[in-house]
């Protein structure tokens, strides 16, 4: 039954992940891919957030199964970014190319922090 939720839930962050996606980019009408951005970044604070409310036993363990597997790893998408660093590299837009790179590491590396530390002070 866990697997089936997860699968669902997975699903549904897809749709989420397309949803914010389009959202931030038809509003930011901007040459850099601000949307995959967003939605790594905060996938990022969620997972952390996750993560460490089942550290501090606030949550049940399933709820890292559906949740953070199912859902946010529907929702964030590692292939989407790399693919938006490779249009950029293609279009020649090297300095936003290694911008969006580095900044989505260090982004979503600090949100995941700040994220499982509010996540355990809960």
């Amino acid at each position: 039954m866990i697997g089936l939720l997860a699968a669902v839930a997975g699903g549904l962050g897809a749709a989420a992940r397309f949803l914010l996606d389009g959202l931030v980019q038809s509003r930011t009408h901007g040459r850099y891919p601000l949307g995959i951005f967003v939605v790594n970044a905060s996938g990022s604070f969620l997972l952390g957030l996750l993560a460490g409310l089942i550290a501090a036993s606030a949550l049940p363990d399933a709820w890292r199964t559906v949740v953070g597997a199912g859902f946010l790893g529907g929702y964030t998408t590692f292939s989407a970014a790399a693919v938006e660093v490779v249009i950029l590299l293609r279009a020649r837009r090297y300095g936003a190319a290694m911008v969006h790179a580095a900044g989505m590491l260090l982004a979503c590396t600090a949100l995941a922090a700040c994220g499982w530390g509010l996540g355990g002070a809960l």
